[in-house]
């Protein structure tokens, strides 16, 4: 199930915490798995339910920068992040070149909406390409747990050398082969199976969820992977009956500022708005230019703004708008039924009107 965003926004405001690097192991050329330790005092806000992620900070060269990445380990157990190296990535070079056990690492206590409960009896599809596999483990290890639950996870990738957390999914399909079924899909590397050679896409897609998903009967789908997987898997499970509200979706962190809006007759006049932020029960009232986003404006008077990506995926900016106009650029984290209610991706919105408050504690 998921939950509303509303039941993590204490997290998102939540202090950051040094946690000692337990154990690193290496998962592939490019890719680690970060265990942290949890001192006995924060055992209780350190627990996290399957699917939830951490957020990391780090200040180099006097900036702060902050990632969010989900945990890989199954609920009741200490938090593992898995992380892939992006080129040039300021925050995933350090953790997969960079840190070691011993070291520790400013980090927040989980967050986020996208979760399952492992108490409730279902049947569980997830789906994931590349390092998406990592909150797909956790929700699959953890909701396997319940004796009358079965997972189905079907996982892409490029070759065998690029698949994280290999063994451990070989070793939860042997210990519950009777209800857990694991189908690897490889874009370039050849499989006996025809059906698994080749992207995790198109017709190949809807064959393996018609013939080898009993679809009918699951309760939930879990999807993780870059936005042209979610799209297009999101349209095969519509295709094949799977009704939305089955259907969870996580999406991989977008790498690229907001699109500049183009909606010269909807902005009033005048270069500058007025915009009024509350977070923690205090308002900040200030001048700031149309051209920057509500969440780039703020920071500039309220530095301890909740954010993370800054890309429109994680939805740790959420927050309300109570008087004024803004214009969403990209959303990928907010449900309908909020939007109508007027909340907003701070990172994503640009003022339109004068006067606009924005309220982070709504």
């Amino acid at each position: 199930m998921t939950i509303a965003p509303e039941a993590n926004i204490n997290a998102r405001t939540a202090p950051f915490h040094p946690l000692l690097v337990l154990d690193i192991e290496q998962l592939t050329e490019d890719a680690v798995a970060v265990t942290f330790d949890v001192p006995d005092e924060l055992k209780d806000e350190f627990a996290f339910a399957p699917g939830q992620a951490l957020t990391l900070r780090r200040v180099v060269d006097g900036v702060e920068h902050r990632r969010t990445y989900s945990i890989s380990s199954p609920a009741g157990s200490l938090p593992r992040i898995g992380v892939r190296e992006i080129p040039d990535g300021l925050f995933s070079r350090w953790l997969v070149r960079d840190i070691r056990p011993g070291d520790t690492v400013e980090v927040q206590r989980p967050s986020g909406s996208f979760r399952a409960d492992p108490d409730q009896p279902a049947r569980h599809l997830c789906i994931a390409a590349g390092s998406g596999i990592t909150p797909m483990l956790s929700i699959a290890a953890s909701v396997v747990g319940h004796p009358d639950s079965t997972v189905t996870v079907l996982y892409g990738n490029r070759t065998t050398n690029t698949v994280m957390f290999a063994e451990e999914l070989a070793d939860l399909k042997n210990a519950h082969h009777q209800r857990f079924d694991l189908i690897h899909v490889l874009s370039r590397e050849p499989r006996d199976v025809e059906l698994f050679s080749g992207r995790l896409e198109g017709e190949r897609l809807r064959t393996i969820l018609r013939e080898l998903v009993p679809l009918p009967s699951i309760d939930h789908v879990w999807l993780c992977g870059p936005m042209e997987m979610l799209q297009e898997t999101r349209a095969a499970l519509a295709e094949l009956g799977v009704p939305q509200d089955r259907i969870h979706y996580e999406l991989f962190y977008v790498d690229a500022p907001p699109p500049q809006l183009r909606h010269a007759d909807a902005v009033v006049e005048g270069e500058t708005a007025s915009l009024t932020v509350v977070l923690d029960g205090r308002s900040t009232t200030a001048a700031v230019p149309r051209t920057s986003t509500v969440l780039d404006s703020a920071q500039q008077k309220r530095p301890d703004m909740p954010f993370a990506c800054k890309g429109g995926v994680c939805g740790t900016c959420r927050a309300k708008v109570t008087s004024g106009e803004v214009e969403m650029a990209r959303n990928y984290a907010l449900e309908d039924a909020e939007v109508e209610q007027g909340f907003v991706l701070t990172c994503q919105s640009f003022p339109i009107s004068d006067d606009v408050t924005v309220d982070f504690d709504a």
